[in-house]
């Protein structure tokens, strides 16, 4: 529509033409009803093709003189930019086209951080936890890992623990206007500024979005965008807000990470393939991009990070150990994906027959276990991955002996993105085991609390506001496609979603923590209802609130595995008020009521503000 605006206002009515490609046809049809909101159906011809699939003489009368594209992920690559471009020049574009965006220039920096450092280390991290269960066992430190990829994070949440090694330096350079390379390689020499660590590379794009360099947009971290000994280009006005769309990248450097000395000059490969960028810091690192074997297992940092935890790891073993001490030769089911979980009760009772559900990993996981099984010294023997869905199992499958043990994290191999409560297939789980458990089973976790607390959250509920004007443009049918969550008509409500609330710009809790309902494990799933009166504590701006489970690991309740905003390891469930109110200790109270319904496992919220 911005295109279609200007062409008019240059050449008049009627000259030239705008052509469009959306490929996901729920979005090309919402955007066919923005246009009929602006008046511009016959201003701009959208096809429901992917722009590889457009042709000269067929959907375009001809090559395009200019082209304008966002197809950038905050990698740069990771949405197929390489591949589009080149077939745009190929065969839709005249021989030297006009493109927005003009370049686009990635940049990194070295930096020490003992959090980014447990978060792909889990080798060294569990070598100091010492309590005999080895997920990574020696000469196979790499079998279990972060996938080998820029990882997208919120790095301006970490920069007050983030030791800087080095100035920014440039990275690659794609220009828009020409065809570019499918892949390349450059070396960087780096001059270390400080003694340090190097754990990770921090890394950025800049976007210059006109030819002659007047107008630059920056995804870089706050530190970088502060600093005037940093030679780089100035960005558009109100660069320094906070934004979900675009993150900076982390890639690990492998292992323990590389020692630096000030003034030491330290070198870098950077790669790039049509879809990735990816780096090596030492000669003997593994090659970027390399296939992992069959029983390499790639999980995400935060859950490697929980893996290599010393307390974490701690609790579950004293948990597991005191359920088993008064159970001679038990059988056990670990009814989620935890490879923990099913070495650890492999070895704490040899005598125990482990059955693993496996219900994400499935043969990835059977590999895993297979392949680090001797040096846990354990026999495969006792440990089954059954191959199964829950609802399929019978005492056959136990040679008709009850089970006494059923235990998980809960951890669902794919699910680290949704909410919260998604991990309650764990309680749906275990009612389908319900005829196979002997009358003393032993349950872990044994219930799990819903809690929440009220919050200031400015830069999230911004990014996620409702959309009305944009450029001179309604916006306002959009809004319920697009999921928008504040500043909806009258009392609706968006919906929940899941996010590091640790990473969400600027946040402050309003409100102590509130427990809403419990699930009890040692029962049959069934609907559940709780309500609460929220008193504030604190002064601000009430954006909405953040919710979360706790899980309660033993019947004593005295070992809590806690997955509130502090837990930088876990999401929260965010949900957002049709509008921010101003609240006050003693002055504003929050009626907040949850329900969820046992046949679909969705938990839905009601808040209303007095």
């Amino acid at each position: 529509m911005m295109a279609a605006r200007a062409l008019a206002t240059v050449g008049g009515e009627g000259i030239g033409s705008v052509s469009a490609c959306e490929s996901y046809l729920p979005m090309g049809k919402l955007m066919r009803r923005v246009l009929r909101a602006n008046g511009m159906v016959n201003k701009v011809k959208v096809f429901h093709k992917r722009s590889d699939e457009l042709k000269v003489g067929a959907e375009l009368d001809s090559p395009a003189d200019i082209l304008v594209s966002e197809i950038l992920d905050s990698e740069l690559l990771g949405e197929g930019l390489i591949p589009t471009l080149q077939h745009a020049h190929d065969m839709l574009l005249v021989k030297k086209p006009k493109t927005v965006p003009f370049r686009a220039t990635t940049y990194g920096q070295l930096v020490e951080s003992t959090f980014l450092w447990k978060m792909h280390d889990l080798h060294n991290n569990e070598a100091n936890a010492a309590d005999g269960v080895w997920l990574t066992p020696g000469g196979m430190e790499r079998i279990l890992s972060v996938k080998l990829q820029q990882h997208a994070m919120q790095c301006d949440a970490l920069a007050d623990e983030i030791r800087l090694l080095s100035e920014p330096f440039k990275v690659f350079e794609f220009d828009f206007w020409k065809r570019p390379d499918s892949h390349r390689e450059t070396k960087i020499k780096i001059k270390a500024t400080a003694d340090g660590c190097a754990h990770a590379i921090i890394s950025w794009w800049v976007l210059q979005l006109d030819s002659s360099g007047s107008v630059f947009y920056s995804t870089a971290p706050r530190w970088v965008r502060q600093s005037s000994s940093v030679d780089l280009p100035l960005c558009a006005d109100g660069m320094k807000d906070w934004c979900d769309h675009w993150k900076q990248c982390v890639w690990f450097i492998h292992g323990t990470g590389t020692p630096s000395t000030k003034n030491q000059n330290l070198s870098l490969r950077a790669i790039h393939n049509q879809t990735s960028i990816s780096y090596q810091m030492n000669i003997n690192e593994e090659g970027c991009g390399r296939s992992p074997k069959s029983d390499h297992l790639t999980l995400s940092p935060e859950r490697i990070a929980l893996y290599g935890d010393k307390g974490w790891r701690s609790a579950l073993i004293s948990v597991i150990r005191n359920a088993m001490s008064v159970r001679s030769s038990p059988t056990c089911i670990v009814a989620d994906d935890s490879v923990f979980l099913a070495l650890l009760v492999s070895s704490l009772l040899p005598s125990s027959k482990v059955i693993t559900m496996f219900p994400g990993l499935r043969d990835k996981g059977a590999n895993y276990i297979r392949a680090v099984a001797d040096a846990n010294n354990l026999s495969m023997d006792r440990i089954e991955v059954i191959g199964k869905r829950a609802s399929s199992l019978t005492m056959d499958d136990f040679k008709h002996k009850k089970v006494n043990l059923i235990v998980g994290e809960p951890f669902y191999y794919g699910s680290e993105g949704m909410l919260p409560w998604q991990n309650l297939r764990f309680w749906s789980e275990r009612t389908l085991f319900d005829p196979l458990l002997s009358e003393d089973a032993f349950i872990m976790p044994c219930k799990g609390i819903l809690r929440f607390c009220a919050m200031s959250l400015p830069d999230l509920w911004r990014s996620r506001c409702s959309l009305k004007d944009v450029e001179g443009f309604d916006h306002l049918v959009v809004n319920d496609t697009l999921g928008a969550c504040g500043d909806l008509p009258g009392e609706q409500q968006g919906p929940c979603l899941p996010y590091y609330v640790w990473q969400c710009g600027y946040t402050k809790k309003l409100s102590k923590v509130y427990s809403l309902m419990d699930f009890n494990f040692s029962e049959p799933i069934h609907s559940c209802f709780g309500e609460t009166k929220v008193e504030f504590a604190h002064d601000g701006i009430c954006h909405g609130f953040a919710v979360w489970i706790d899980w309660v690991l033993d019947e004593k309740k005295s070992v809590v595995i806690a997955a509130g905003p502090e837990s930088r390891y876990w999401k929260q469930g965010v949900q957002l008020l049709s509008k921010p109110v101003q609240v006050n200790p003693g002055n504003s109270v929050m009626h907040v009521e949850a329900y969820l319904d046992p046949g679909t496992g969705e938990l839905t919220f009601k808040c209303t503000l007095s």
